[in-house]
């Protein structure tokens, strides 16, 4: 069984596949913060700006089986069963996605990315993980495609992780009031350490999900 908050057919707006279409699968529930507000100042992840609570987004629910949420998420395909390509988030998606979801969709056709805080393993079978840390949490998935920091964060140095196994590093400048000032230095940390690139939540600025 699965709990999605909702499902939605978008563009990626960050990281190394920004301007990609894909359909979104985002599952409710986190293991670093509960998504409610009067719980936020003792999480362990503060400065989430995602919606992952209940299942009353679109097409949220509660699906019963891998093979009825791949249909649900086949569903916001364009016509034409080419180039696809999802994206589960959250939320944590790992503490929900298994090898049966992985199956069911792969035999869809769709090329698999997973978004995740990297506190739990991942299965097999994903073609491209984006792992992006937080502050004082144990790292539990060391490698994959895609390591992306929000920046900055209290007690974080990129440079702990910069010897991980990732084909590619991203820092993204911390959305909130002092979004300016992250920007800055999110650049100049870019700038004098070019193993980094700058990722920018473009899907904000364009007004979109």
């Amino acid at each position: 069984m699965y709990r999605v908050k909702e499902i939605f057919y978008s563009i990626q707006g960050e990281g190394f596949h920004s301007g990609r279409p894909a359909v979104f699968c985002r599952f409710s529930g986190c293991n670093l913060w509960s998504g409610r507000e009067e719980d936020r100042s003792g999480a362990r992840c503060r400065f989430c700006d995602t919606d992952f609570t209940g299942t009353d987004g679109t097409a949220g629910g509660t699906y019963e089986t891998a093979a009825d949420l791949a249909d649900r998420i086949s569903g916001f395909w364009p016509d034409g069963r080419k180039h696809l390509f999802v994206v589960l988030t959250g939320g944590e998606p790992l503490l929900q996605v298994d090898d049966a979801l992985l199956s069911v969709l792969r035999d869809a056709g769709f090329e698999i990315a997973v978004e995740t805080n990297g506190t739990t393993a991942a299965p097999a079978g994903i073609d491209w993980l984006s792992v992006s840390p937080k502050a004082g949490v144990r790292l539990a998935q060391k490698s994959g495609q895609e390591l992306k920091l929000v920046y900055p964060q209290e007690k974080l140095d990129p440079a702990t992780y910069a010897k991980l196994d990732f084909r590619y590093f991203f820092l993204q400048p911390r959305d909130g009031k002092d979004r300016e000032d992250a920007l800055c230095r999110t650049l100049d940390y870019v700038l004098a350490h070019p193993q980094w690139r700058l990722s920018l939540q473009t899907h904000k600025w364009l007004g979109i999900r």
